[in-house]
């Protein structure tokens, strides 16, 4: 943590001046002093307008402070942010934290900071708290002390990060920024410098909007490779332009799929509230760490388990099958008429609370298929003072480093000074159900594999390619230079041109517009055409009502029908969608995203996750169709994305007629940005 680039100066400030300080009460120039004064930095009030605040010295401007500093906080309002920071880098200083709005300022605040090689917390930040060295560069009151911990925060809203500070959970922090709208210096830079510090267990980052993506991966990677977990809140995502909606692939891949691709392409937990986000904080900040497997939890309440079950198999959270001997062993201690399951209801007579449910804990922590378990109980005040329950869980806790919690599930009926002490003890305790339930999936599952193939470009093919999608769109052929099998496929304008066309295809064929995107929607494709007096009949209704061209193309023997396309998102750049295809292939909604490269063993994992994942290995008596040919095609539109991702906003095969013979695209679609590289 002692690098002297100016991000590591910003966040290990020695020195800071406060511009704008002020001695008026509950002031934001009065705050800033403040939280200066609890930090370890020493500072320099700044502010025409005093001599003296208290009784510290305050000078007139950035340049009458006696030393250049690694840190300006700006507590001014926008119309004079611009002078102010220009000032800060005229004096030296190595960074700054701008707490105003910026409107209309984010292209003059990039200039100056880049121009001086400074770095910038915000615009509309609530600054940050290096709690590793006690540094606060705030403009807002937090928590003093802030808990001590593992976890680097950073967050794009600064009402969460208020919030987490907060929290009161089972989790601390070595760094907390709120970054604000990252002008400059953004969230990739503050994970790097989170894990240079070798006490950072646990990245949290909540985001608005992807920046800097490329190096936000690379920094998620690394995180990946030193065993440093990272859990991703997002709100929102990167908006798609029209022309990639009109493709059947941009309208499935959607805001959040793209954060889930990416999230799994980097090894990062994805989580959906706030809620979800400090139980998983919370869970993995007790490091304990699973082994492969299911879940498994005891409950006080038949109905609260019933509705665990329930949860769970709408969270696609698996419980893990018990062996036998742990089964038999349960089962002994059981009262009659409770049966020996995962999720267990132990509760019977009463009697003899904490050792009953402590050997079930015990049982189900030993179990080899049992990743994670939880004691499921409120929590509640108990009027008598039992204990029982939390006596029970840190009993099985002082004897195992398997991971163990306690799932609430109400969290303003838990017992705080219960909570606490459990949390003393290194158990976590998750305040909801739902919430605790993704958690332990999130940790049973982690470390995320992360498929990383090599990918090499090939400059010639994507020459080649960014001088065609200039001026002319052949989707077939751009296919098939990737390898993807495609339909023998003509293009005709006026009826002898399409009988020719049909005659060297060979009966029956498919007749297709090529005026519009969505042939289907608007009459544009005619099917299983047989003989000469079909296609004569068939092709000048099409061409009177959308035009004379269309393409020919043979029929297909028939399959499962798959979508395999990619789209380019503004934020993330290429996106690999694969879909149950066909007609209806937007109102099933069957698709996974992923972020090329993907490997042939990562095409397949993508198709496993597909509810029509059935249908490819044979639905009831069918053949199953060749998943290895399919695969290959989605590796190819992988490479695709790679090369020439930057050069479309869309490419799309829709169909994908996939049969136990192999597979062929029966129809294309590209969308370029007609850019040339």
């Amino acid at each position: 943590m002692s690098s002297p680039d100016p991000v590591a100066a910003m966040l290990g400030a020695r020195s800071m001046a406060l511009v704008g300080a002020s001695p008026r009460p509950d002031s934001f120039g009065s705050r800033m002093i403040l939280e200066a004064q609890r930090g370890s930095a020493r500072f320099h009030l700044v502010n025409p307008r005093y001599d003296r605040i208290g009784e510290l010295p305050c000078t007139p401007s950035i340049a009458d402070v006696d030393e250049p500093v690694d840190v300006v906080l700006l507590g001014v309002p926008d119309a004079a942010l611009t002078d102010q920071l220009a000032a800060a880098a005229a004096t030296g200083a190595k960074s700054a934290v701008l707490f105003g709005s910026a409107h209309g300022l984010r292209d003059e605040i990039s200039a100056i900071a880049t121009d001086a090689g400074m770095a910038v917390c915000g615009a509309g930040c609530m600054g940050f708290v290096n709690n590793a060295l006690g540094v606060r560069a705030l403009g807002y009151l937090e928590p003093d002390p802030l808990p001590d911990g593992g976890v680097s925060l950073v967050t794009h809203s600064g009402s969460a990060f208020s919030t987490l500070l907060r929290a009161r959970r089972g989790f601390g922090f070595r760094l907390a920024v709120s970054s604000g709208q990252e002008i400059v210096t953004n969230t990739a830079d503050y994970v790097d410098y989170a894990l240079d510090d070798p006490e950072t267990r646990i990245v949290g980052l909540l985001l608005e909007a992807p920046r800097s993506v490329p190096r936000l991966r690379a920094a998620l990677l690394r995180a990946a490779e030193q065993d440093v977990p990272v859990v991703i809140l997002t709100v929102g995502g990167s908006p798609r332009g029209s022309a990639m909606v009109a493709a059947h692939s941009g309208a499935l891949a959607g805001e959040r799929a793209a954060w889930e691709a990416f999230c799994a392409a980097t090894g990062a937990v994805h989580v959906g509230d706030l809620a979800e986000f400090s139980d998983t904080l919370e869970l993995f900040s007790a490091s304990r760490r699973a082994k492969p497997g299911g879940i498994a939890t005891v409950h006080d309440s038949g109905a609260e388990r019933a509705l665990v079950a329930d949860l769970a198999h709408e969270l696609g959270v698996e419980f893990a099958d018990l062996a036998p001997e742990t089964l038999t062993t349960i089962g002994g201690m059981l009262d009659d008429g409770l049966a020996a399951t995962n999720p267990l209801d132990v509760w019977g007579t009463g009697a003899d609370t904490r050792n009953l449910f402590g050997a079930c804990l015990r049982a189900m922590v030993d179990d080899p298929a049992v990743a994670v378990t939880a004691l499921a109980v409120d929590l509640v005040t108990e009027f008598d003072g039992d204990t029982a329950y939390a006596d029970a869980v840190t009993d099985v806790a002082k004897h195992t480093d398997a991971p163990i919690a306690v799932m609430a599930s109400v969290a303003s009926a838990i017992d705080r000074s219960t909570a606490e002490r459990l949390r003393d003890s290194g158990i976590a305790v998750l305040e909801g159900a739902r919430s605790g339930l993704a958690a332990l999936n999130h940790l049973a599952r982690w470390p995320r594999p992360v498929d990383t193939p090599d990918a090499v470009a090939d400059p010639v093919r994507r020459a080649r390619w960014a001088t065609r999608l200039v001026s002319e769109v052949a989707p077939f052929e751009l296919l098939a230079d990737y390898g993807v099998p495609v339909v023998d496929v003509r293009v005709a304008e006026s009826v002898e041109a399409v009988l020719d066309a049909a005659r060297a295809v060979g009966y029956p064929v498919a007749l297709k517009t090529v005026a519009a995107l969505h042939k289907s929607d608007v009459g544009g494709v005619s099917l299983d055409l047989r003989d000469e007096t079909a296609l004569r009949a068939a092709y000048p209704a099409m061409a009177a009502s959308l035009g004379p061209a269309v393409t020919v193309e043979p029929m297909v023997t028939a399959g499962c029908e798959v979508s395999v396309g990619i789209v380019c998102d503004p934020g993330f750049g290429p996106l690999l969608i694969v879909a149950a295809g066909g007609t209806l292939v937007e109102l099933i909604a069957d698709r996974v995203v992923a972020c090329p490269p993907v490997s042939h063993v990562g095409a397949r994992n993508l198709l496993d996750r597909l509810r029509i994942r059935p249908l490819l290995a044979g639905w009831r008596g069918q053949s199953a169709v060749d998943i290895d040919a399919l695969a290959r095609v989605i590796v190819a539109f992988s490479q695709m994305a790679v090369e020439i991702g930057d050069l479309v906003d869309a490419v799309e095969a829709n169909p994908v007629i996939v049969s136990p013979h192999g597979v062929v695209a029966v129809d294309a679609l590209v969308i370029s940005r007609r850019v040339a590289q």
